[in-house]
């Protein structure tokens, strides 16, 4: 294992469990496809790390992205039903419990930072339960505190497509992530709910409106699980130096989104995307917000650099 450790800011390995879905992975095996195992993990250095629940359709849209002159913009989807997402994630949520129950104190759910650090101090890989969406959410919030009961301390309101919480930002490049409107009522109030609950609020795949939203309601430091700088590379998913600047000034957090779309100013899609350009992009989150810039793995079946990545990542 690596001496240098790590805490994930946010993967999607929960969509492979094979306790999930068939044909899927089996976590707790080496594997030589997907990003992230568990033994591979532990050789990265990675001593735990939030583990999404998502709902989504069954089948990934098709022609949903449409190429421009000076690059792509991805078709706005239709929202997610309650009644679909809400068994998904009660599945998914299954699935790993069966996972961590199957490591044989391997893994061990956590909670608080104090059981995080516990969970490193015995070798144990620590999972931290997040949501990204909140489609299976109700509006009286009867649901949150399920899930909060169930272990969740880490919510992102809204992926790139409209609830009843708010707009997601649509996936498009070169363009500004001030697009679309924010926040509805009730995601305002979601907002509060969370921050007297404990649960953090993740502002990955915000608009910039909604982003201003959270910022003016919310009482605790904010934090982007998975995101990157509009500067270096002009992604709607991507942070305005004015966005990164009021995240440093709450003392917050930016998780290093690994996405070659997100951090290449061309926002190809070359997985030989060099370790100079990660660490550029890196060096540039870091600048910006003086002090805390996490590692995060992000989304299922994207392209990740490869050339010097591998013991980096843990892929």
């Amino acid at each position: 294992m690596t001496d240098i450790q790590f805490f994930d800011g946010h993967n999607d390995a929960v969509q492979f469990l094979a306790e999930y879905r068939s044909p899927g992975r089996d976590f707790l095996v080496r594997s030589d496809t997907g990003h992230l195992d568990l033994p591979r993990a532990i050789e990265g250095g990675m001593i735990g790390g939030l583990f999404a629940l998502m709902a989504k359709p069954e089948h990934a849209p098709e022609g949903n992205v449409i190429k421009t002159d000076d690059g792509y913009e991805v078709i706005y989807p239709e929202s997610f039903p309650l009644s679909a997402a809400r068994p998904q994630i009660g599945r998914q949520l299954s699935a790993l419990r069966a996972v961590v129950e199957r490591s044989t104190a391997k893994m061990r759910f956590a909670t608080t930072v104090d059981e995080i650090i516990t969970a490193r101090s015995q070798g144990q890989f620590s999972v931290v339960l997040h949501m990204e969406g909140a489609e299976a959410v109700d509006a009286e919030f009867e649901y949150l505190h399920t899930l909060y009961q169930a272990g969740l301390r880490s919510l992102g309101p809204v992926w790139s497509r409209p609830n009843i919480f708010g707009h997601g930002v649509q996936f498009a490049f070169p363009r500004s992530p001030n697009i679309g409107p924010g926040l509805t009522p009730l995601g305002k109030e979601l907002v509060k709910v969370c921050n007297n609950l404990g649960i953090m609020v993740d502002l990955a795949h915000m608009n910039e409106k909604g982003f201003w939203d959270v910022a003016s309601l919310s009482s605790t430091p904010l934090v982007a699980t998975h995101a990157c700088a509009h500067a270096i590379s002009q992604s709607t998913r991507n942070l305005t130096d004015r966005q990164l600047d009021a995240i440093r000034d709450t003392d917050g957090v930016i998780g290093f989104n690994l996405a070659v779309y997100d951090i290449r100013a061309d926002a190809h899609l070359d997985a030989n995307t060099s370790l100079d350009t990660v660490v550029r992009t890196r060096c540039s989150l870091r600048t910006l917000t003086t002090r805390r810039c996490s590692v995060s793995k992000t989304a299922a079946g994207m392209k990740m650099p490869i050339r010097g990545m591998r013991t980096l990542t843990a892929s």
